[in-house]
């Protein structure tokens, strides 16, 4: 055991070169791998090292920054040098290394800030784990925010990067130092909050300078890169989101064997609200997925299956074991597990949580009046319907299925009706 425990703090050396070029026909792009010289976990001494190790233990890995190059296929124009987020961390932004950095920590990170630059009107919180959203809420100040996230699923928050868009403050210091966090990243850290955030040793805690300009990057493009097991590339454009504001939804209609369909109940301003953030959530969930999101919080994320009926479901069931959970933990403190252990050893009353679980059933795990978002169009009624039979009050979704009038059907005969948008775009990814 003390090996494996061993394993997961050793920092590998990488024979990753220095820098890195790369050639487009006659355009160049040149990469500067990114070091850091901290102070050592164990011993304190300043070392200067890259990153820890990959996604996994034995895995060397390498940062590297764009330093050189502009490239430009066709009439896109790809992200130039001196726009880092995360490949321009040095050591400065880096207030507390904790354990050094690896690769999971970064690109958490990264697809936080993936998620935040649309939603940089208002204070916004998104704590990732695997490189997935497991909470994300936005509200009128940040404190609300990161406390709305970390409800939507504290258990999956233990562990999680927490990506802020707005200068930490102490009141949300003092609640992210409540759970256990392997990264706190922000703009800007105010007076005083690094003194309570230092106190769980091995976090890290990281300054992201541009995040105040993160709106930027939701309309520049980056080269994304696939390898494939027999060493081969894929290469495509990242995708561009089209949905920044609720007139870029299109009607929910379609044509079938000559009939027009079309939803019979257009959105509120609440639920295009939450259109709006539960697509720009959607940017950052491995597919397929569906989301169910409500007041600007999510309340059940569904990630990475291969049907999407399933993956409706899961999202489902997911809300409700964290909606039971934060009810037991607003009540006694303890999660539900742990009430749940207790009682079958008869240390605690099942009747009170017979009670979380009535009304979790009764309240649908927080899914009534909620939004349904799914990155692809629903093949099938099938899917549209779980969401329904839960009471969501919208759904949006890119439609183009042969059967979207089947799901236009569905949101026409519930009771009460159930509005539905089209994004006219997938979001895909993998």
């Amino acid at each position: 055991m003390s090996d494996l425990k061993k394993m997961y703090k050793t920092m590998m050396d990488d024979h990753f070169p220095d820098e890195m070029s790369i050639s487009f026909g006659e355009q160049l792009l040149i990469y500067r791998k990114r070091v850091w010289k901290l102070p050592d976990a164990g011993t304190g001494e300043l070392i200067e090292k890259g990153l820890r190790y990959g996604e996994n233990p034995g895995q060397e890995a390498a940062l590297y920054e764009l330093v050189g190059g502009n490239l430009q296929l066709g009439d896109c124009k790809f992200i130039a040098p001196g726009s880092g987020l995360v490949s321009a961390i040095n050591e400065n932004d880096m207030i507390q290394a904790g354990k050094h950095p690896g690769k999971t920590n970064l690109t958490d990170i990264d697809n936080g800030l993936n998620i935040l630059k649309y939603l940089t009107g208002k204070p916004a919180a998104v704590i990732l784990k695997h490189n997935n959203p497991c909470g994300a809420a936005q509200a009128d100040d940040l404190v609300e925010a990161f406390s709305r996230a970390n409800m939507a699923d504290r258990i999956a928050a233990f562990g999680g990067a927490l990506i802020v868009n707005r200068p930490m403050d102490k009141n949300t210091a003092k609640l992210a130092a409540e759970n256990y966090l392997e990264v706190v990243a922000a703009p800007e850290f105010e007076e005083g909050v690094v003194d309570i955030l230092i106190k769980r040793k091995n976090l890290r805690i990281i300054k992201i300078s541009r995040i105040d300009r993160l709106r930027e990057y939701a309309t520049k493009r980056f080269l994304d890169f696939k390898s494939l097991i027999d060493g081969g590339i894929i290469v495509q454009q990242s995708p561009l989101n089209r949905i920044l504001g609720r007139d870029d939804f299109m009607p929910a209609e379609t044509v079938s064997k000559g009939k027009k369909y079309k939803t019979e109940r257009m959105p509120t301003d609440r639920e295009y609200d939450d259109m709006l953030f539960g697509w720009s959530v959607e940017q950052g969930v491995t597919s397929n997925s569906v989301i169910y999101v409500k007041d600007g919080v999510t309340v059940g994320i569904g990630t990475g299956e291969q049907d999407r009926v399933g993956v409706a479901e899961i999202a489902v069931l997911k809300a409700y074991t964290k909606y039971s959970d934060a009810l037991c933990f607003k009540k006694y403190g303890i999660p539900y597990k742990a009430f749940e252990l207790e009682a079958a050893q008869g240390k605690r009353d099942r009747g009170s949580l017979d009670e979380i679980d009535q009304e979790t059933k009764q309240n649908h795990g927080g899914l009534i009046g909620s939004v349904m978002v799914s990155d692809a169009f629903f093949p099938f009624r099938d899917g549209v319907d779980v969401g329904i039979k839960e009471g969501v009050s919208a759904i949006v979704h890119p439609g183009g299925s042969e059967r979207d009038f089947e799901s236009i059907e569905a949101c026409n005969e519930a009771d009460p009706k159930v509005a539905m948008v089209f994004t006219g775009q997938r979001a895909f990814r993998h």
